[in-house]
């Protein structure tokens, strides 16, 4: 009895796997709120140079004083006002007025960061994608090593203690350093609570339920995220809130079970057996002892069927074999061209000529029908489809908005660029989800924590390119456009090599990964098959585990098995 019928037995759908999506769920909204929390601190509002002669007038007659210097106003420091004859001071700006979007003091007006002073911003916002590289990687190996859930709690009580610390920083140092610090869970705080659950679910589960649930808390984070700073009114109390957000996590360990696949790949499988017994109890599952013994034998048989120790295979043993390799590869390559297009994307609110809390808010709003979107499409054409069919039809909108801002005066269309935006949005959005969870189910489970931890270094990499993509807009309107086109339609023709997981047993062991979708086509999409024998359909290596199972010695090629 493999883990899959073992789990049907304990129960696959019931409430635990439930509260596992749910649980899911507020994990996607607290790594929202934290991810976006970067770009919403460093939000520079409207500042001129501050003048006595200025204190009393309002925005509107300020920003008429400073018209005549165009780009260099809010930096240009004013001697004497004169009526409309103005002196320009030799001295550098020292202290500014500024007009708090919705209200909201940003870290960058509050400790004054704009004109010669920018970069300091730059430096911490560099410094928290440095160390979204380190916490991939590191609780990525963590969550092999000590556990998916361990490894949870510890990612989101990294960005509790780095959100928090960021609070007090007064300087470059400080604040450069905790931002390192709160990086260490921008990803890894919410891929490995993924891979946890995925890990619990049946098929069915996969596509509608969680595509839907993580659609909306997506969504409400998004939303979330920029207003709850308007009602906190300084960057300093929202991200004590969003601190304690994930301080929350650290619950977890007392609710959710530790991975029955990755204690069988650590050879621990009594710890797996108790997992699943508790799942069974809290299911109101009643499962025969006997059905626990036929499982502890499978998993008895296939390690020593196997070649190779699954407790000590790593990141390099996922390209030591052909086809396991050429799956790792395009994996690796289609989700770094996929998450910097996503943060591109995603990342671009301001000049858009509307206030950046308001394009958020527009935004977070075409995530769930992108959930639902996902799931529909997942039940009836597969990953494989949907991811194609998602990039394809992204890229081409982006191909089309960079064909128009190359035409004379469209960037400065707002209905334009909205119109382009928004489904943009949308479909790198669902681009972006399928991708991830298309990517967790590709590799086996004894690697899939650390894999997916490489994937997602990798992406994050690429990322560090998405500030220079939105810059480049500036100066060209149609080239960031027009090199995401390039880009998501590469990743949609890379998807095509890639085999179908949707109905299938996903990869355990790395033989199981290597045989994982072999001999299939380019075109070959789950909605252009049969699916009368996905599930139960018996692969060969368990063909092989049964004569051990029953005590008996597998045959040998050539002759057949004993019946």
């Amino acid at each position: 009895m493999d883990f899959d019928k073992i789990l049907e037995k304990c129960g696959n759908a019931g409430r635990y796997q439930y509260l596992m999506i749910l649980l899911l769920g507020y994990i996607a909204f607290t790594t929202t709120v934290h991810y976006y929390s970067q770009n919403i601190i460093g939000f520079v509002p409207q500042h001129w140079c501050y003048h006595e002669q200025l204190v009393d007038r309002s925005f509107e007659e300020i920003a008429a004083v400073y018209a005549p210097f165009g780009k260099d106003a809010s930096c240009t420091r004013l001697d004497k006002i004169e009526g409309n004859n103005l002196t320009v001071s030799s001295k550098a700006c020292q202290r500014w007025i500024y007009n708090y979007d919705y209200g909201f003091r940003s870290m960058n007006a509050e400790l004054n960061w704009v004109c010669d002073d920018a970069y300091k911003a730059r430096i911490g916002q560099s410094l928290f994608f440095l160390g979204s590289l380190m916490g991939t990687f590191t609780f990525g190996m963590l969550g092999d090593r000590i556990g998916r859930v361990r490894a949870v709690i510890l990612a989101n009580q990294c960005g509790f203690v780095g959100d928090f610390l960021t609070t007090y920083a007064t300087n470059l140092v400080q604040f450069a350093s905790f931002r390192c610090i709160s990086g260490l869970a921008a990803t890894a705080n919410y891929y490995l609570m993924f891979i946890l659950v995925l890990e619990y679910l049946a098929p069915k589960l996969r596509n509608l339920a969680i595509s839907g649930t993580l659609g909306i808390c997506f969504c409400l984070g998004a939303l979330v995220a920029p207003w709850l700073s308007v009602l906190a009114g300084n960057w300093r109390i929202y991200l004590t809130c969003s601190a304690l957000l994930q301080l929350v996590v650290a619950l977890f360990y007392f609710v959710v079970q530790e991975s029955a696949q990755w204690l069988i790949t650590r050879t621990n499988v009594e710890g797996a057996i108790a997992r699943l017994k508790h799942i069974a109890h809290f299911n109101g599952r009643q499962v025969p002892p006997a059905d626990f013994e036929a499982f502890r034998r499978n998993c008895i048989a296939k390690r020593k069927l196997s070649n190779q120790p699954e407790q000590t295979a790593g990141i390099i043993d996922l390209l030591r074999t052909p086809n396991l390799r050429k799956i790792s590869l395009l994996v690796v390559l289609i989700f770094m061209l996929t998450s910097l297009s996503f943060n591109t994307i995603s990342r671009n609110v301001e000049g858009l000529g509307m206030s950046p809390f308001v394009v958020f808010s527009l935004f977070a709003v075409v995530v769930p029908p992108s959930g639902f979107i996902q799931g529909l499409l997942q039940s009836r054409v597969g990953r494989k489809a949907t991811a194609f069919l998602a990039m394809l039809c992204t890229g081409l909108l982006s191909c089309a908005l960079g064909v128009a801002l190359s035409m004379e005066g469209a960037h400065s269309s707002v209905t334009l660029l909205l119109s382009f935006a928004l489904p943009m949005r949308l479909g790198i959005s669902l681009s972006y989800t399928v991708t991830s969870q298309y990517a967790s189910e590709l590799l086996p489970t004894c690697v899939r924590s650390r894999g997916i931890a490489a994937v997602h270094l990798a992406a994050a990499g690429a990322s560090f390119l998405s500030p220079y993509l939105i810059h480049l807009g500036t100066k060209l309107a149609a080239a960031t456009s027009l090199i995401l086109a390039l880009l998501l339609l590469t990743a949609s023709f890379c998807t095509l090599m890639l085999p179908e997981t949707n109905n299938r047993q996903l990869p355990i062991t790395l033989a199981d990964g290597e045989a994982f979708g072999k001999g299939e086509s380019m075109l070959s999409f789950d909605c252009w098959r049969r699916h009368d024998d996905d599930v139960s359909k018996q692969p060969a290596e368990e063909l092989k585990l049964q004569p051990m199972v029953n005590g008996q010695q597998p045959a040998q090629p050539g002759t057949e098995a004993e019946v």
